[in-house]
């Protein structure tokens, strides 16, 4: 179990992984039904790092959109189906800040039993395992793009995950990185908020989106696909900014050389399209 050793800014204390444990991997929502080659890419780098990986099928979502708007009740029964089919698993990994946050983090608050609060315990974030468990940073990644990070609101202040994505970022080969003015800024997408208040989360990702044009990014890059499917929604809409790409790190991690344009060519994707497959 992760156990929390400094509540501000977040730092916790990782178990050490036994060469041969086997990985569940977690697969939010948004990257189930819109972006598998996520969850894809996510499996594959686990796999080059000589770690098992299993995708229990039962899994369904982790509670945080009932969580956020206040069903606690609704919440609690998805977290405890969540609880159930991860229950055996020593390592649960996610390609989401948000959602390894809200099972880390906020489990224990809508439910207080031990074996909730365990489960939610374990649930780990991608670039985190890379970096702070498995001590990995170079995995042989070519990008020659202009990159700029959006490390999301619970990825940086729930989580404390800062360091890992960057570190990860800097070994990749021929790639720039582009230093996102207030990059601490939330894009305005926050899950429910977008839909409750539209204009203030529209005018949040439009001000995202002016930091990300003045950085000279040509592709920005997250641990949270939710806030790239806002933020790429606004790119999209404005032909001036169309030329943006929105990648998932785990994408960005497991381009090659000779993929790196296929990995490039997803320009104004919409939710759920398969990028470009190479011959």
């Amino acid at each position: 179990m992760i156990k929390l050793k400094q509540h501000s800014p977040p730092q916790w204390e990782y178990p050490t992984y036994k060469p041969g444990e086997t990985v569940a991997l977690f697969i939010p929502c948004y990257i189930d039904q819109f972006y598998p080659q996520i969850a894809e890419a996510t499996a594959r780098i686990l796999t080059e790092q000589g770690v098992p990986v299993v995708f229990p099928e039962q899994q369904t979502c982790c509670g945080q959109p009932a969580f956020n708007s206040g069903y606690w009740d609704e919440a609690r029964k998805v977290v405890r189906h969540f609880c159930e089919v991860f229950r055996d698993y020593r390592w649960i990994v996610s390609p989401s800040g948000s959602c390894t946050a809200m099972c880390r983090v906020f489990f224990e608050h809508v439910d207080a039993d031990p074996g909730v609060v365990a489960v939610g315990r374990r649930v780990i974030e991608l670039s985190e395992f890379l970096v702070e468990v498995l001590g990995v940073t170079d995995l042989g990644a070519y990008f020659p793009y202009k990159v700029a990070l959006h490390n999301g609101c619970h990825t940086r202040r729930e989580l404390g995950v800062v360091e890992p994505p960057l570190k990860l970022l800097e070994k990749i080969r021929g790639m720039t990185f582009c230093e996102l003015p207030n990059a601490e800024e939330c894009c305005g997408f926050g899950g429910t908020f977008s839909v409750k208040m539209p204009g203030t989360s529209l005018a949040m990702g439009r001000t995202k989106v002016e930091n990300i044009v003045s950085s000279g990014a040509e592709v920005v890059a997250s641990l949270d696909i939710s806030c790239l499917m806002h933020i790429g929604g606004i790119l999209r809409r404005n032909p001036a900014t169309r030329h943006i790409r929105t990648l998932h790190l785990a994408e960005l991690l497991v381009a090659r050389e000779e993929t790196a344009g296929t990995t490039a060519a997803r320009t104004g994707q919409e939710p759920g399209q398969r990028p470009p497959q190479t011959p």
